[in-house]
């Protein structure tokens, strides 16, 4: 089963966090897609790449992997959550298959619960790893 890991990549502490979800899908049997391995991270990227320009290329490329994905992993740890990260879950949303959040952090913006938007998108929030991977597998 591949999972697509949507999250914001923007500072180490960002990549970091989500490299060690996606070690933890992947020692449990998971494939996954991780945009700042597998698409690119677009500031540390030529202008072009084949001729295409990097934003372009980087959209298109996740996209194909939503589109080839089985689940959708929405990390939304932070503030608030990352921009392309809803617009990603909004597209996947619309694919009809499943999506699952993962949220260690207390904070909220909406009288203690995230954006109805986004929670409706998603069929459970997760607030521990254990808990994601019981969930992972009941989509196996």
């Amino acid at each position: 089963m591949k999972v697509y890991i949507a999250a914001p990549l923007y500072c180490d502490y960002e990549r970091e966090y989500n490299l060690k979800i996606d070690e933890l899908l992947r020692n449990n049997g998971y494939d996954t897609y991780l945009p700042q391995r597998d698409g690119g991270v677009v500031s540390e990227m030529p202008d072009f790449i084949n001729g295409i320009p990097k934003d372009r290329y980087v959209f298109e490329k996740d996209l194909e992997a939503m589109n080839s994905s089985d689940v959708f992993l929405f990390l939304l740890d932070g503030r608030v959550p990352d921009e392309g990260a809803c617009v990603a879950m909004g597209y996947y949303y619309g694919s009809g298959k499943p999506a699952v959040g993962l949220k260690t952090d207390s904070r909220t913006l909406c009288q203690g619960l995230d954006n109805l938007m986004i929670r409706m998108a998603l069929e459970k929030i997760c607030v521990n790893a254990d808990e994601l991977l019981e969930y992972l597998a009941t989509k196996r």
